[in-house]
């Protein structure tokens, strides 16, 4: 969601220093709107932090990105199109859903995670819907001027940089900096359906998806009575069947023994897939760095990397210039009945 990218020598692409500068010199104004957006906004929100530029990258995607797109979603011009309009063809049977019509940059959206097999594509439009009528509570006029109490716990970030396979990195500390008696779960889940309902505006998040790190440092007693059955199901849920994001691994850090009883209430729900995709590190940084380079990690998790950490606060600035995006996202969906 920075102008900052690192690629990628790891996921069997070529290191490409130059993604940054290529980056930065994005056009940030658009004659007819921006591209990716379902609201009527024509400049890129940005906010300033010293040297550093913090907006999102809704531009075309990188060369790297190209070629990802090509080798892993079958992404050409041609199909792109083809599938765009055998999509749109196919939710004209979901009368019940309210969907932007005649948007191809919507459809290509969830045809990239579905790699562009339309069907496909149909199917996760509809359990993304479904799952928000599920879980109404959390998804009624949810957008960030909503949920000021998660961004400023400063418990919920995301990496200004991407890894070195182009992915974004959520990061979430549910250990000693989460006070869970100012911030329930559900709010912590609420910040995350926000950051990656915004990672889901990038066509480079869209092509490279996102990794999650969960990191438990601290994690106690009390704070392991948060997490219910109910809980567990939801966020498997959401993020085995109703995310239209690629998320390639889930890194859990600094856990203690006490964080298996956490996670023995996600077990039941988890499908081989995402479970092949979870990853137990504890403090041994050299397992972390097995799939994440330390040129992409911060000092914390034992990386190199000098950027300074994006704070809740200073993203919520950001978001809060969203707020209209979120409105015309939260528009959308299977009609009340």
């Amino acid at each position: 969601m920075t102008m900052l990218s690192t690629a990628a020598a790891t996921c069997g692409l070529p290191q490409q220093d130059t993604l940054a500068e290529v980056a930065l010199s994005r056009v940030a104004a658009f004659d007819s709107g921006v591209p990716t957006m379902l609201s009527d906004l024509d400049q890129l929100p940005s906010i300033q932090l010293g040297e550093f530029t913090l907006q999102f990258e809704l531009g075309e995607p990188t060369a790297m990105g190209k070629e990802v797109a090509i080798k892993e979603l079958r992404e050409t011009p041609e199909r792109q199109k083809e599938a765009a309009k055998d999509l749109a063809r196919l939710l004209e049977a979901e009368k019940d859903l309210h969907y932007p019509k005649d948007n191809e940059e919507w459809l290509i959206r969830f045809l990239r995670p579905s790699k562009y097999y339309p069907e496909s594509a149909r199917d996760l439009i509809k359990r993304y819907y479904s799952f928000k009528v599920k879980h109404s509570d959390v998804y009624n006029n949810l957008k960030p001027s909503g949920e000021a109490n998660i961004f400023q716990s400063n418990i919920l970030t995301v990496f200004p940089n991407r890894d070195q396979c182009g992915r974004r990195v959520l990061v979430l500390e549910l250990g000693k900096r989460w006070k869970h008696k100012q911030v329930s779960l559900d709010e912590v889940f609420k910040g995350a359906v926000i950051f990656l309902e915004a990672a889901m505006l990038e066509p480079e998040t869209q092509i490279h998806g996102a990794v999650v790190i969960f990191d438990m440092d601290g994690l106690s007693l009390q704070q392991t009575w948060q997490f219910t059955p109910p809980f567990a199901k939801r966020i498997v849920d959401w993020l085995q069947d109703s995310v239209p994001l690629r998320i390639k691994a889930i890194h859990i850090v600094n856990q203690p023994k006490i964080f298996n009883v956490v996670f023995a209430l996600f077990k039941p729900f988890l499908r081989e897939k995402l479970r092949g995709r979870i990853i137990f590190h504890g403090t041994d940084r050299e397992s972390l760095h097995k799939y994440m380079s330390p040129k992409c990690l911060p000092p914390a998790y034992g990386g190199i990397l000098e950027l300074k950490r994006v704070d809740g606060d200073e993203w919520y600035k950001l978001l809060l210039k969203c707020d209209t995006e979120f409105d015309a996202i939260n528009s959308y969906g299977y009609k009340k009945k």
